[in-house]
Parts: structure tokens; C-alpha cells; sequence
């Protein structure tokens, strides 16, 4: 258990915390969300002790341990991977190592003898003599195997690093575990891996992620973080999402009855609880959802972008033809002989090597040309390209956003229509007329899908659109997504947009051949894991 009393925090004029008064239970998976810069990572930065509120105090019992995901991949360059692991229990670690120095002195006395009984019943206590085989199973689960375990850590690459100082937060079955964008850095099966741990997890987790469905996955409770309070909400995230929305709906209906508000409150909770499954976190959610009350949902201050791709002509059945597409990158076979047709109601998710992915992309586009094949567009196709890389965009650009857009405007759009449609992409007022170089990743990445909304285009082909948004701009950007009526080609590492828009799976092979196949992602899923069996 962990809890705060009166955490009040203020940078200059700017209050993130006031008076916030919560307890984190055990059992207990705590989603934590809030707007970009509303203080998530400061707040759990407070509950482990690395920043002083203001007012108020983190109370824990002084026999509890907390663990917290290091943000740091170069703080242990020096120390071997395991024992890197093993560090995560520092009292436990401390005890290996002065009891590894005694046990080296040549001139071992009684005092010596007699501190390391002391040393080793402790070491017993804390499960000691289980550390290396528990670290090495932790490191296991997240793909790291036995070859990694006695390298140096500055002889890992980033993403390796990154699994490290996981297993280090979840090493020794910490009562208290802050996890700060867990998933970041991490390949499908290591999220599943970890998805798993969490679900089976005893003690208080308290988690910071953009990944939706992890959030749902492992979620009992939404602690939602807004006007500067901290509100918990029973269920997952996207129980938090769609009560936030029906809250809101049911706000601006004056008209609507107490009774009939009640009707629709308990048909909406039952259709999340006839979702539950047998686990441990979702039995503990439908607990939750069946206590919930009409005052316990209110509306968040959240504001979301208005994202809606409309097509300016319909598509046609003849979309794109891509023929024995060949293509290497610094003598790496990237595409190797790729056929493949789309048809006018595709969602394509594109998966393999990011390089391989993003060229096909680059070369369906017609941004660059591929060693062999062909690529021939429909004649009714018009297409919208999403790039990795959008920096060319903005770099030294000097006008206003409002002069940035009106260049992409297919029409001369008034001022005012401009204004109006940055608006809705959360650009209000004066900030319109920024420049296109001082923006954010966030915000260049909603400039990007402006521009492409303006294009009216029938055929999308994105890569990584999520990167660097909010979730208020993913759910929305989700959203607008799964309701265009076009052909569509994307890359995402964001399962949840995966599974509710792609509708066919090109895998793109480590030779550089294609797997296409029409399915949904979790089709998918079972269909490769019923391969590697």
C-alpha cells in the first residue's frame, strides 16, 4: 500500500497537484493518465521519494519495498547484466556484496565469522539464494537469453538496455511497483510477456503508458489526473474513455430523467462486465463496475482533435498493383520480388524490419524508386502519404502555421476556414500563429494529419502516425482511422489501432519477401503461434 495526504505541487504559476488525498491498494493494477503536462511523471516521481511536494506526505509502511522502472539506460554501464538485476533489491545486494568481501579476507576473524552468520540468515530471509535463477527468468520473459546474462551492460543496445532495467524494477517482488512507459522499446512478445507478469502480480502496481491496450490488459483501476486532483475510476481504460464520453453526453442532456441517466449507466456497465474473463484482473474490475453509480462518472476536462478523413471521390475497384518489388539499403536486402494487389476496402498493416517496412512505404509514395518492379496506381486512386520522418516539413520554416496549411490547401481557403481547422486540431487563438519550427513532436504530427485531411485523398498510407501524440490525439486519430471509408497501408506499434482498423497482414520477411494474407491482427497472432508450435 501506498498513499498520499494534502500533495500539493506549483511550478511558478502553473499548480499540478492541490491537496490530492489517494491510497493505491495492493491487488491493485492503477492506470495513471492526465493530458501531456499534466504531471504524471512528476507525481510519480514524488511517490518514490525523487521530488518534495510542496505540501503533504507519501505515506508507505517502513517495512514495504518500492520498486520504480530507472529511466537511465547508461546508469549501470560498468555492471554485468544480472547483477544489474539483482541491484533492483538494493538491501539485497548490499548483503551479497559485503558478504562476498568477508568471505575473500585472507585473515577471516571471529567478528568476521560471526557478522556473516548474520549476513547469510538475512540473505535467507530475503530469498537469497533464488536471486540469479529469478533475475534469469525475469530477463528470459523479456527475450534477453542466457548469452546476454554475463555481458557488460554497455555492451548491450538501447532496446536490451531498456528490458534490463525492467527486469530491475520487477526483481524481488517489490510491494510497491511505478512503471514509467513501461512498454517503450519493447517487441510484441515481450510486452506479452510483461502483460502477463503484471496480471499475476500480488502487490500495487502504478503504471504511466500511451499503450491503450496494455492499459486495458492489465488495468483494475484508472487513477485519471485532472483540475489538478487525482479521481480513481474502476476498469481499464477504455471503461475510463467511455464513461468520460457518456458522462459528457449526459451532462449537456438537461432533459434526460435521473431514472433514464441510471437506465443507460447500467446497460453500459453491463455491456463492459459481460466482457470480463476469468483472470484476476478482470474479475476484480467487474467487482468494481457493479458498485458504480451515476455521480461516480463525470466528464473530463480532456481536449481531443477533431480527426475525419473524407474521400473527394470514391475509389474505384483498380487501386494499386505493386509487381516484384525489389530493394536493398547498405547491402541489406530489404524487398525481395514483393507482389501484391489492394483493393478499395484494404486496411493494410504493414509488419517486419522498420527499415523494409518504411521503404515499401517511401516507394508505393513514389518517394524514391525501388531496384526492381513496378508500383501503378488506379486511375480514380488519389493517395495522402504519412512519413517516419517529417522533419523536411517544418525545419526553418518561418511562416505561420495558418500559412504552413493554406500551401497544402488543395483550394484558396479563407483565413477564417483555416483558423477553423487548426482549431479543431487543438490550435486555438494566438497559437495559430506560430512557427512550424518551434513545434513539438506532438504538434507537427497533428499539422501532418491537417495537411492530410485537406487532401481529401482515398488511399492513406502512414507510417507511425501515433509516435509522439498524446492519448487523447491516438484515441482520436483512432477514431478517425477506423471510420474512413478508403484503402489504407500503415505501420503502428500500437496494438489496440491494429486490431480495431487492419482487416489483411502483410508481414514482411527477414529475406525480404512478403506473407499477405486477409485477417485481423489477433487472426494473425494465432495463426503464427500455431506455426512456431
Amino acid at each position: 500500500m501506498i498513499a498520499v495526504s494534502n500533495v500539493s505541487l506549483q511550478f511558478g504559476d502553473r499548480k499540478l497537484f492541490e491537496d490530492v488525498n489517494i491510497q493505491f491498494n495492493p491487488g491493485h493494477c492503477y492506470g495513471l493518465i492526465g493530458a501531456n503536462g499534466a504531471g504524471k511523471s512528476t507525481f510519480l516521481k514524488i511517490l518514490a521519494g525523487e521530488l518534495d511536494p510542496q505540501t503533504g506526505n507519501v505515506i508507505m509502511n517502513k517495512d514495504e519495498r518500492l520498486a520504480v522502472l530507472k529511466q537511465n539506460h547508461f546508469e549501470y554501464e560498468e555492471s554485468v547484466v544480472l547483477d544489474t538485476v539483482i541491484m533492483g533489491h538494493k538491501r539485497l545486494y548490499d548483503i551479497m556484496m559485503e558478504k562476498n568481501a568477508i568471505y575473500m579476507k585472507e585473515d577471516f576473524s571471529d567478528e568476521d565469522g560471526m557478522r556473516a552468520a548474520e549476513l547469510e540468515g538475512e540473505f535467507g530471509e530475503l530469498n537469497g539464494w533464488e536471486a540469479e535463477s529469478e533475475a534469469a527468468i525475469l530477463l528470459q520473459g523479456l527475450g534477453l537469453s542466457d548469452k546476454f546474462h554475463s555481458l557488460k551492460m554497455a555492451e548491450l543496445n538501447g532496446s536490451d538496455k531498456v528490458k534490463v532495467l525492467l527486469a530491475q524494477a520487477l526483481f524481488g517482488k517489490p510491494d510497491v511497483l511505478l512503471l514509467d512507459e513501461p512498454t517503450n522499446h519493447l517487441d510484441l512478445k515481450a510486452i506479452q510477456w510483461l502483460e502477463e507478469f503484471l496480471i499475476n502480480f500480488e502487490n500495487t502496481v502504478i503504471v504511466v503508458s500511451h499503450d491503450r491496450h496494455f492499459l486495458n490488459k492489465v488495468c483494475t483501476q484508472i487513477a485519471d489526473l485532472d483540475f489538478s486532483k487525482i479521481q480513481l475510476y474502476p476498469g481499464n481504460y477504455e471503461f475510463w474513455y467511455e464513461s468520460s464520453q457518456l458522462a459528457a453526453r449526459m451532462a449537456q442532456d438537461q432533459n434526460k430523467k435521473k431514472e433514464e441517466k441510471i437506465k443507460e449507466l447500467q446497460a453500459f456497465v453491463a455491456r463492459f462486465s459481460a466482457n470480463a474473463s476469468k483472470s484476476k484482473q478482470a474479475t476484480s474490475r467487474k467487482k468494481a463496475l457493479d458498485k458504480i453509480e451515476l455521480d461516480d462518472i463525470r466528464p473530463s476536462s480532456r481536449r481531443y482533435p477533431f480527426v475525419n478523413f473524407t474521400m473527394g471521390r470514391e475509389i474505384g475497384n483498380d487501386v494499386l498493383t505493386a509487381k516484384n518489388i525489389s530493394k536493398a539499403q547498405d547491402s541489406k536486402q530489404l524487398l525481395k520480388d514483393a507482389t501484391f494487389t489492394i483493393a478499395k476496402e484494404d486496411k493494410i498493416i504493414l509488419l517486419g524490419d522498420p527499415l523494409a517496412k518504411t521503404a515499401l512505404l517511401e516507394i508505393l509514395a513514389q518517394e524514391i524508386e525501388p531496384d526492381e518492379g513496378e508500383v501503378k496506381w488506379g486511375v480514380t486512386t488519389t493517395y495522402s502519404y504519412f512519413p517516419l520522418d517529417n522533419s523536411e516539413y517544418f525545419e526553418g520554416n518561418e511562416q505561420t502555421l495558418v500559412e504552413w496549411l493554406r500551401q497544402y490547401s488543395p483550394e484558396d481557403q479563407t483565413e477564417t476556414f483555416l483558423r477553423g481547422f487548426l482549431g479543431r486540431m487543438l490550435f486555438s487563438g494566438e497559437e495559430v500563429n506560430k512557427k512550424p519550427s518551434v513545434l513539438s513532436g506532438g504538434e507537427k504530427v497533428r499539422c501532418m494529419l491537417s495537411k492530410m485531411m485537406l487532401n481529401n485523398a482515398n488511399v492513406l498510407l502512414l507510417d507511425e502516425p501515433m509516435n509522439h501524440l498524446d492519448l487523447e490525439s491516438i484515441q482520436a486519430l483512432n477514431n478517425g482511422l477506423a471510420a474512413f471509408k478508403g484503402a489504407m497501408i500503415f505501420t503502428s506499434h500500437d496494438q489496440h489501432f491494429i486490431q480495431t482498423v487492419a482487416n489483411r497482414v502483410i508481414d514482411i520477411r527477414e529475406d525480404g519477401t512478403i506473407f499477405d494474407k486477409m485477417m485481423n491482427y489477433e487472426e494473425y497472432l494465432e495463426w503464427k503461434e500455431q506455426q512456431e508450435k
